[in-house]
């Protein structure tokens, strides 16, 4: 089982004299995460949606194993709200083209606001080429159906699993033949960092669900004074351990 684990974005000043000595240029930084981590989710897409050259960039200074989530922009999911989603969906698949055989899932959060409504979740869906991994964040519990959880099968699309103060607030649903968790805040001193026994509880989850040939991305949420850095490491010596 291939899991990638990393975190969401790696630009944030308080990580500075933790993951990058304070002698690292921040010009330097993604080259310095890249060389500890193979993945990243890239969460400011959600705000701004980079042009494709600065994708392009990113790709040409991370190693050829580097593998680059990108979070839908907010005019899909918050602005649009699904709605009318073939020109949004074409632009982000155009910009984020320029990561080439680095781009990795696309992340679609929905708004908590926004309720149930599987004939837009299907028809973004069916915007996506069959070879783009889609993973899907809900968070209304009025998605947690089983239509829901057919639609998101049929398109091979990945529930995102997701951990607030180290527990699930999503149902822990299989609906692809790859993974997807995000971990947002943990319970651990201090705040917001995760604590062993909730890293790998996770860890057994995700060994139990998926086998050896499965892709499962992991990126922890958490970056309030490096928490998300320190509880990558530590979840990915959890997942290293073989299952008894």
């Amino acid at each position: 089982m291939a899991v990638r684990v990393g975190t969401s974005g790696w630009q944030y000043a308080d990580w500075r004299g933790g993951l990058y000595p304070a002698h690292v240029p921040q010009r330097l930084w993604l080259e310095h995460y890249a060389a500890e981590f193979d993945t990243v989710e890239v969460n400011n897409a959600f705000y701004r949606l980079p042009e494709r050259s600065v994708f392009e960039s990113w790709r040409e200074r991370t190693p050829p194993e580097f593998v680059v989530t990108v979070k839908a922009s907010r005019y899909l999911t918050h602005i649009k709200r699904l709605r009318e989603p073939g020109e949004p969906v074409a632009r982000l698949l155009d910009r984020a083209a320029g990561f080439g055989s680095k781009l990795g899932p696309v992340l679609l959060q929905l708004p908590p606001t926004l309720q149930c409504e599987v004939a837009l979740l299907e028809q973004c869906l069916a915007c996506f080429p069959p070879d783009v991994r889609v993973a899907v964040e809900p968070r209304h519990r009025s998605w947690w159906t089983a239509e829901v959880r057919r639609v998101l099968s049929s398109y091979n699309a990945a529930l995102c699993w997701a951990d607030r103060h180290s527990r699930s607030i999503t149902p822990l649903w299989r609906t692809a033949d790859w993974g997807y968790l995000r971990l947002h805040a943990g319970r651990a001193t201090p705040r917001p960092r995760y604590g062993r026994t909730a890293l790998r509880s996770w860890a057994r989850r995700i060994a139990g669900e998926w086998d050896a040939d499965s892709d499962v991305f992991v990126y922890f949420n958490n970056d309030q004074r490096g928490a998300a850095v320190v509880d990558a490491r530590a979840m990915r010596r959890a997942v290293a351990v073989p299952r008894r």
